[in-house]
């Protein structure tokens, strides 16, 4: 398959599967094996920026009603200051393990199919607790229960974990319900993937050239408008179905891709 038809499939995988929790990069590492796109992690960590955008356009007017009001609206600087602690505690870790991340775990797709089965089976058994939720709304949630969703989202560093997976999990297990710990997630995503897209763009500078430009170009397109798809339809989902129907499907593609590495082929 020519790499632009790869970069196309392979951002539009980011686009369906960021949102929810699978882990997008688990999904990129597979597919990228399968069809022989090899990307050492930053054709993957460059597209995701796409899959933010997304967001950033589904809820533009509550950024900018936010922007308006920082300065003199105390809830919305509750909410910004909020969002940084919790991006605090994945910036630093993640800073200082980027690379052994990216030459170790990236490379490492057993790990990451069986990873994939674990978080399934742990999505099943969170969806089927009985929880009495106390936090409704993402802009009310505390710093300490922020900084707490932070740690979570430290769990993502290991593909096949799924960064919104561990972040909902986490303000679920806090208190928050599943809308509002969906929308938090979608918030704490723009500075956490912004910063992962920077730093890697930083130390990839020198390795990347007009053909692999371009091949992230296409990519991040792909992710913006799939994601789209996803971001707008998630809420309403999770609100009604919850989220045990990832967790099988984690299942499947974890056991299923154990399945082909082990295949005497």
């Amino acid at each position: 398959m020519p790499d632009i038809l790869n970069a196309l499939v392979l951002g539009i995988v980011e686009g369906l599967t960021e949102f929810i929790p699978v882990s997008s990069t688990a999904h990129l590492i597979l597919m990228g094996k399968l069809l022989g796109f090899g990307s050492a992690g930053t054709f993957d960590i460059l597209i995701q920026l796409g899959a933010i955008l997304a967001v950033v356009i589904v809820y533009f007017e509550r950024l900018l009603m936010i922007a308006r009001q920082i300065g003199r609206n105390r809830r919305a600087q509750h909410f910004v200051v909020a969002v940084l602690l919790g991006f605090l505690p994945a910036a630093v870790i993640g800073a200082l393990t980027h690379d052994f991340i990216k030459s170790v775990l990236f490379d490492a797709p057993t790990l990451i199919c069986i990873v994939l089965i674990l978080g399934g089976l742990l999505l099943i058994a969170v969806d089927r607790m009985v929880f009495n939720p106390v936090h409704h709304e993402a802009m009310d949630f505390s710093w300490p229960m922020a900084v707490k969703i932070g740690f979570f989202q430290c769990l993502a560093l290991v593909p096949g974990v799924s960064r919104s997976g561990s972040t909902i999990v986490g303000a679920l297990l806090l208190g928050a319900d599943r809308r509002s710990a969906a929308e938090f997630s979608f918030f704490l995503a723009m500075p956490t993937m912004l910063g992962a897209f920077t730093l890697d763009l930083y130390k990839s500078r020198h390795e990347l050239d007009f053909h692999q430009g371009s091949l992230i170009a296409i990519g991040f397109v792909a992710a913006f408008f799939s994601a789209l798809i996803v971001v707008r339809g998630l809420l309403n989902f999770v609100s009604k179905h919850g989220y045990g129907v990832f967790g099988i499907w984690r299942i499947l593609v974890g056991a299923g891709g154990l399945l082909v590495l082990t295949w005497p082929w």
